[in-house]
Order: structure tokens, then sequence, then C-alpha cells
């Protein structure tokens, strides 16, 4: 075998040198339409993290964009539950102005998200970018009750292409469909790849590397144009499901084999992003629609998740979890990276879903519209200050339950609570009406376990008042939207 000359060599590292500085001299400004992801799996609990401290399950790539992005400390969905969280992400606003109706649309409702919401895709689309959904949808499905309308799905809201199940895997006859131009029937415009999911191990298995290499082929393609990819894994919401490259690998069992899958996948997608040279120009967002489904954790045997209390994740330290009004319901990672633009924080501030859309439209100069209540904040001060010396309004959230109502509000450190709504029976003999609200202290008391409404009135009726307000102004827009 001959080898290359060392001239060759030297004038190979010339020619591979010249590249990369005119590829840097016309690579986009970070400012200028930052590509962005959404990560957002689907109920996975604060304490499912290596970086959170769980000692037994290993995220390494999640945990590194922790430390070396902006980690926030207390990041919030506005419910417990997969639909109405998802549509409080992409429109930025709570879920009782959607009309959904209740806080899950199954795959039989009539409900689906609404015409007249802008989500963020549709903002990011009508400002040039490339859009695609990779993963779970849950806002709406074809059906008779709607006249099979494809107004339910994500390419009437949107996005380009789409390639995800219509409901939670664990639904009978949950479907995974992809985007069809071409439009194969039996649905117009998608391709049944898979129905029956539940009873489709090898289906459910590969979800999440389907997933993942569709995101990682649509990164490749667009990377030398704006873009906004939304991945939503199924993962680890009931069953769990893993492929078998990572069956049996973690300490922590199936769940922790799934946080892994989880982990490599998003190392993939950043991976991508790096090789194509657009790592300072894409902000990459991780989170989580609700905590973890503790309903389950003292099962014995569940008819379809086998041994289901091995296989629900952590809330820890904070209280409850999916299905509840308490912190381990609405409390989730949330994980703002972005190389170069944003630097390594712990960011203590509180912040929501609500505010992901308002700020990414900051970010990519997309009109915010002017036409609707919206909800969130632009938060770019506090993801990174350094770069973005903007003002953030106080934080204020409601939290929200099964009917889209809200009943708990929060401000500064302060939670107040008018009813109680839990799925596990951890309650401790605590009971909240509107007349005898609870109220804790949610930076001090992380379990929510000392009710201080006696000790501070003036915030009860503070916080109390400020709920009602917000309450009727939320039931009057749903009684007089379309």
């Amino acid at each position: 075998m001959t080898l290359p000359s060392r001239n060759f060599i030297t004038m190979k590292t010339i020619i591979f040198t010249l590249l990369a500085t005119v590829s840097s001299l016309i690579a986009r400004d970070p400012l200028d339409k930052p590509n962005v992801i959404i990560i957002y799996l689907d109920d996975s609990g604060y304490g499912d993290y290596s970086h959170h401290g769980n000692p037994v399950i290993e995220t390494p790539t999640i945990s590194k964009m922790a430390a070396n992005g902006a980690n926030f400390t207390q990041f919030y969905v506005t419910t417990a539950a997969c639909s109405a969280s998802r549509y409080s992400l992409l429109t930025g606003r709570y879920p009782g102005r959607s009309g959904l109706g209740s806080w899950v649309v199954g795959p039989g409702s009539k409900n689906h998200i609404r015409d007249k919401e802008i989500t963020i895709a549709e903002g990011l689309k009508a400002n040039g970018y490339q859009t695609g959904m990779f993963g779970k949808w849950h806002l709406g499905s074809p059906n008779p009750k709607n006249q099979m309308s494809l107004k339910t799905l994500p390419l009437a809201h949107g996005f380009d292409r789409w390639i995800g199940t219509n409901v939670s895997h664990d639904y009978a006859n949950s479907k995974l469909l992809e985007s069809d131009p071409q439009g194969t029937k039996p649905i117009i415009g998608y391709k049944e790849l898979a129905i029956n999911l539940p009873s489709n191990d090898e289906a459910s298995r590969s979800l999440t590397k389907v997933y993942t290499d569709a995101a990682v082929k649509f990164i490749n393609e667009k990377s030398d144009q704006p873009f906004f990819a939304y991945v939503a894994y199924n993962q680890p919401h009931l069953g769990l499901y893993v492929a078998d490259e990572f069956k049996g690998k973690s300490r922590r069992g199936l769940l922790g084999d799934v946080m892994a899958e989880i982990d490599h996948s998003v190392s993939r997608i950043l991976t991508a992003v790096e090789k194509k040279g657009i790592a300072q120009n894409t902000l990459v967002i991780f989170s989580s629609d609700n905590g973890p489904w503790l309903l389950f954790r003292n099962t014995e045997k569940h008819p379809k998740y086998g041994e289901a209390r091995t296989h629900v994740g952590y809330a820890q330290p904070f209280r409850n979890g999916k299905g509840s009004t308490w912190e381990g319901g609405h409390r989730v990672p949330g994980i703002f990276y972005w190389p170069g633009v944003i630097g390594p924080k712990r960011q203590l501030e509180p912040a929501s879903t609500l505010d992901v859309l308002p700020t990414i439209f900051k970010l990519t100069e997309t009109p915010i519209p002017k036409d609707r209540s919206l909800d969130g904040r632009d938060i770019r001060g506090l993801i990174s200050p350094e770069v973005f010396q903007t003002n953030v309004e106080p934080f204020e959230l409601l939290y929200s339950h099964s009917r889209n109502k809200p009943s708990s509000i929060r401000q500064g450190p302060w939670k107040l609570i008018t009813q109680i709504r839990s799925q596990i029976k951890d309650d401790s003999g605590f009971k909240a009406t509107l007349e005898s609200p609870l109220l804790f202290n949610v930076e001090h008391d992380l379990g929510e376990r000392i009710n201080r409404a006696s000790e501070h009135p003036k915030i009860v009726a503070k916080l109390k008042a400020r709920l009602i307000e917000m309450k009727q102004e939320i039931e009057f827009e749903e009684e007089f939207s379309e």
C-alpha cells in the first residue's frame, strides 16, 4: 500500500482549514433566525434525571445540556396531563382557553385544537421556517364525530411534515401515522404505519428510534435554512417500551433502559446539529408534559403494563404526580441549551411552558399575535441575561384540573390551592375550598406539608382575588369562542 506524501497531507489540511474558514464566514449569525428544537417527553418526572439527583438513572447527555445551558429548577406545565399541557406549550395559552373541554382528548373525541389558534409552528412557518414534528400529537384525531377532519392533525397547524402517534400509545386504537402528500387512504394526507400499538410490541418498541431517525434526517436536510423541529417522545408514559439495544442496560430496570434510549436519542440530535456546524444557530429546549403517573406505583399487576410499580418514575422532592394539582404533577425539567449564546446557569427563577412561544417569537422576530390573550412571558432575560438585557415580567401560574379550570395559583414563592386534585391518596387530611384555601411557600416547603394560610391572610386574599379574576376571564373567552 502506498502512503500519501507529507505534502499531500499538508495540502489536505490547508484545504480543510480554508473550507472551515469560508463556512464560518457565510454561516448565519447565531441570533439571525435561530433554529429551534423542542424535545418533549411524556410523563417524565422531575426526579428521573441524574442531574436532579437520581442515583441509578443515567442521563449523561441531558445532564450535560443542563450543566452547560440554562437549567430551570422551577419549571412548570399548566396542567398535569397530556393534551392540555401540549396545547399550552404550542400556543402559550392556558388550557381553559382551548375549548378542549378536558385535559385529555381521546381518539374518539370530537374536540381538537381549533383553527383559530396560532401555534409555534404556524408562527415560524409564516416567518420562513421549515417545520417538522416527530412524535405524539394528542391534540385531536379524525373520527366520525368531527367528520374525519384533517384539521385535527399537525399539518393543519403549521407543520410541514409529521410522523408520530395521534394519541398515547396505550390507547387500543392508537395509530402511528406519517404525513403523505400523495393522500394515501384510509386517512387522506396521512399514511398508517402501525395501528393498535398496545398489541404491536415491535412498532411500540421502535417509536423512539423512528422519531429520532426522522428528526435527524430533517435536520440534515434543512440545516442551510431556519427550521423548527418538535420532537415529542411517547416515553416514559406507561406502558414502557425500549429498543433491544437498550434493554437490560440500566440499574433501574425498564424505566432506566427507556431513559437511556431517550438520552441516546437526544445525543444523536445534538450530534446532527454539531456535524452540520449549526450548534451556535440552534436553541434546544428540553422538558416533559407533566409528572410521573404515580397512580400505578402501588399496582401489583396492571392488565396492560404488567409490573407497573417498577416502571413508574419519580417526582421527588415534590408531592404527588401526574393528574394532581400538587407540585409533582406540574413541576418538570426545563432546559434551554444554546452553545455560545446561553452559558451555564442554574436558573432559580420560575418559568413555564407558557413562556416558550413568546420567547421563541421574540428570538426569531416572529410577530406576536395581538388578537388573543397570551399567558406566557418573554424570558430571554432569564435564559441568557448576558446576551439579552430584557426585562422579564413577574412569574404567575394557574394550575388547572381535569376540566381545564384553574383551581390553584402561584405568585412569587406562594401557592394558593382552592381544590385538591390527586390520583394517589397522599393528602394527609388536607381539604381545600375557595372559602378555605391552602397556602404553601413552595420554595421553603418543597413537599407542600405546612399550610400557612392562617399566618398570611393578606397573601391569601390577594391570590384568591387574582385566581377568581383569571378564572372568570378564561371562562368568558371559552364561552364566547367558536
